[in-house]
């Protein structure tokens, strides 16, 4: 996160967990991504309370996509992406812009402002039906390589594998200069 060229936290926090299978990531401005991170939580708290179980990927893309529209004249700056396991273990994947048009797809999708360097190198790189390691050892070189080449984005990342078993995460660290 950075204001100007001045670099203000190297850790913001910008994918949130939602549930054991579902996690959002929110690209954009610092304030809105922990407006929005709150406010979803508020909303799948309603929806688990109502509905007594838990939503699921696909409805959770509804309700952000929803919520977002209802902002479209004054935006949250924030482009959101889904990424979790649906009620059939099987990946669900979505990304939506500003006002909330979603796009789903069975490969990968990309957000923030390397999104163009992201989407080189995730079509040079991404394989279908990959093995949890060489899945990771994808996103992580597809993610610092596009990483390095803008100054916005910031230095490093964490990378979650949702798997039936559970999450792996880790942390990746960048070039620091």
């Amino acid at each position: 996160m950075g204001i100007s060229y001045q670099t203000v936290s190297m850790d913001f926090k910008k994918i949130f967990q939602m549930n054991e299978k579902l996690f959002v990531g929110l690209a954009g401005l610092a304030s809105d991504v922990q407006t929005l991170d709150q406010l979803l939580r508020f909303r799948m708290n309603l929806y688990e309370l109502r509905e007594e179980r838990e939503m699921t990927p696909k409805v959770f893309t509804n309700l952000l996509s929803n919520m977002l529209y209802e902002k479209r004249f004054g935006p949250y700056f924030a482009e959101p992406v889904v990424a979790g396991l649906d009620e059939n273990d099987k990946p669900y994947l979505a990304t939506m812009d500003l006002i909330g048009a979603t796009s789903s797809t069975e490969d990968f999708v990309v957000a923030g402002t390397c999104a163009g360097n992201l989407y080189g190198m995730c079509e040079t790189l991404y394989k279908k039906d990959m093995e949890q390691e060489e899945l990771f050892e994808t996103l992580a070189q597809a993610l610092l390589a596009s990483v390095d080449r803008d100054a916005l984005s910031g230095w490093g990342g964490v990378v979650h594998i949702i798997t039936k078993e559970g999450i792996i995460s880790r942390e990746l660290k960048g070039r620091q200069d």
